[in-house]
Parts: structure tokens; sequence; C-alpha cells
């Protein structure tokens, strides 16, 4: 009987994981619906990314945005160097900010101090107030939570199979020690299987409403807002151009020790 106190670790993995998938969905419902509908609004570009893709992708929008307009360089090395130093919004405002009064600084840098501006502090209430994003921590606990649920479908079936190849003999058939490990097992598929249609796709930053509200915009090629869309959307990977990826994928070399 030594697979007992595996199949007993497998049901309170699983029954942990799902339990806490379930709460995270009710909790996140009840916030979204909560909350005032904003879905007869128009989002902007800066809302479209913070419902994409949280404060870093408004950030990286920006820079993009500014960018392509030529009013900030972004250099394939990395570097950010400011070309018009008056913002035209507080966005652009911080970052232009966040380069410093040289005008020219590590791109990295750059990103994080717009990502925590009051700017976008901002752009989160008005999207929370109107019901269309979900406040930090209720979106992110369910992805977190059925990320959870999956490690849990991995550890019962390590579990179940370190029970089937244990060399110790046991009263009990191989076949019937498989089915009760099986039972954990599709517990905790079946959670997934439920969140997958009730819960999908797991938005850590948008409601619901804000979700069909992204799922309405424009993206892919055309005039230069639908470019930017697609850049808030999709994030960095929908940039184009090759000066620009440069930039966003560079890293700085790590001082040797």
């Amino acid at each position: 009987m030594f697979w007992v106190p595996l199949l007993l670790l497998a049901w309170a993995v699983a029954g942990v994981t799902c339990l806490r998938l379930c709460l995270a969905a009710v909790r996140g419902t009840a916030v979204a619906t909560g909350s005032g509908s904003g879905e007869d609004r128009a989002l902007t570009l800066y809302e479209a990314a913070f419902l994409s893709g949280g404060p870093g992708r408004v950030a990286d929008v920006t820079l993009v945005a500014m960018a392509r307009q030529r009013r900030l360089l972004l250099a394939h090395t990395g570097w950010a160097t400011v070309v018009d130093p008056d913002g035209r919004d507080d966005m652009e405002r911080s970052v232009i900010g966040a380069v410093g009064p040289e005008g020219q600084s590590p791109l990295a840098p750059v990103r994080a101090a717009a990502a925590t501006a009051d700017a976008v502090r901002g752009i989160a209430e008005r999207l929370v107030g109107a019901g269309l994003a979900v406040p930090d921590g209720a979106g992110r606990s369910v992805a977190d939570a059925v990320r959870q649920v999956r490690f849990a479908v991995a550890a019962v079936a390590g579990l179940g199979t370190a029970a089937l190849l244990m060399p110790v003999p046991s009263a009990m058939p191989r076949p019937l020690v498989a089915l009760w490990f099986a039972l954990p097992l599709i517990s905790a598929l079946s959670c997934l299987a439920i969140a997958r249609f009730e819960v999908h796709p797991y938005a850590r930053w948008a409601s619901p409403a804000g979700q069909r509200l992204l799922d309405a915009l424009p993206r892919g090629a055309g005039d230069d807002r639908t470019y930017l869309t697609s850049v808030a959307i999709r994030g960095i990977r929908a940039v184009s151009e090759p000066e620009l990826r440069a930039a966003f994928a560079h890293r700085e070399p790590r001082p040797e020790r």
C-alpha cells in the first residue's frame, strides 16, 4: 500500500489547484460585472495597449509612435535620443522625462520608468472604473490558477507513474491503481476544460467587456493608426521596422566578474 500516500498527495494537489481556479474565476467575474459598463465607448491607443499588455505595453507603443514620427530616435544599439522635447500628451512627456535632461539614455530604463508613470496609473484607473479592466491581481490570479492546474495535471501523472513503477509488491492490481490515479487526473483536466470555455482568454488586464472591445479593433497592415493598434495589441513582435526591432531587442552586456 505504498502507493496510497502518493494517491492522497495527487488528490491534494488536484483539489487545491482546482479550488483556487474556481475561486479566481468567481472573483474575476464579480469584479468585471460589479463595475460600470464601458462597452459603448471607443478605446484610445493607450487604453488598447494597457488592456492587451499592461503598463509595459503602454510604454512600448508610446516609444514606437514617437519613433515613427521622428520625434524620438531609437538606435539599434538600444539607446533612445529625444529629437522633439515637447510631448503631445502625458505619456509622451513621461517618456521624455524618463530619458532625462541630457536627451539620451539606454532604452531599457526608459521603458521601465515610463511604465510606472502617473499617466499609466491614470489610464488603469479609468479603465477599471469603466469595467473594461480588472484591478491589479484579479486577472493575474486567474492566469496563475490555470498554470497551477496545468502543473497539477503533470504532477498527478508523475505520481501515478511513480506508483505504478514501484518495485514494492502491492495487494491491489496495477490497473486498479492506475484507475485510482486517473480520477484526480480527470478532475484536473475537466477543470481546465471548463475554464477554457468559461473564462478563456485568461486575460491579465482586460475584463470580458474590455476583451470584446479589443477583439473589435482593426489590426494588421494599413494606415499608421492601424499599425500602432497592432503594436498595442500584439506588442513589439508586431513592429515591422528592423531598426526598431533591434532597438527593443538589444540587451546591455553584463559586466564581467
